[in-house]
């Protein structure tokens, strides 16, 4: 397959996880989020949907990146499994926290997710160092989201 062509195909990948954890996120911001008690930091709900096309965009170069060193290599399947992992915990997310309207089953998701994430860039790092780089972005707002949802979740015991 062209190098362009894995690289968009693996961008649109990451992309349609935020877009099919959509549904349940709008289905909930007007009748549950919009209620919730909320911290000063809290950023307005547009911030969100520019932030996660970004990341999605990023993670998809960086598993590229890694993809590009061959799939038959021990070290870049395992990294793309962890890959794999911290997607579907990033898809979770949406589902419990909006989906179910749980924010304790939200954090206990998020921080499973950022363990994910610190591994992905740990063997992406070993692989590619710019495809680690390029996650860093998304450990930092997937740190600031488990903080919103901490903050969320005691304000609203």
């Amino acid at each position: 397959m062209n190098r362009y062509l894995k690289l968009l195909v693996i961008v649109v990948v990451c992309e349609l996880v935020g877009i099919i954890s959509t549904p349940f996120t709008l289905a909930a911001i007007p009748e549950w989020y919009s209620t919730l008690n909320k911290p000063a930091f809290a950023p307005p709900n547009w911030v969100f949907a520019p932030a996660w096309i970004t990341l999605y965009f990023l993670m998809g170069v960086a598993a590229f990146l890694v993809l590009e060193q061959g799939t038959k290599k021990k070290n870049v399947k395992k990294a793309l499994i962890y890959f794999s992992a911290q997607l579907f915990f990033n898809f979770l997310w949406s589902v419990l926290f909006f989906g179910l309207r749980s924010p304790p089953l939200g954090l206990v998701d998020i921080l499973i997710l950022w363990i994910f994430i610190f591994i992905t860039m740990i063997k992406f790092h070993k692989i590619h160092k710019p495809a680690a780089y390029l996650l860093i972005p998304y450990l930092l707002w997937v740190s600031f989201a488990a903080l919103l949802n901490f903050a969320i979740l005691l304000l609203n015991l």
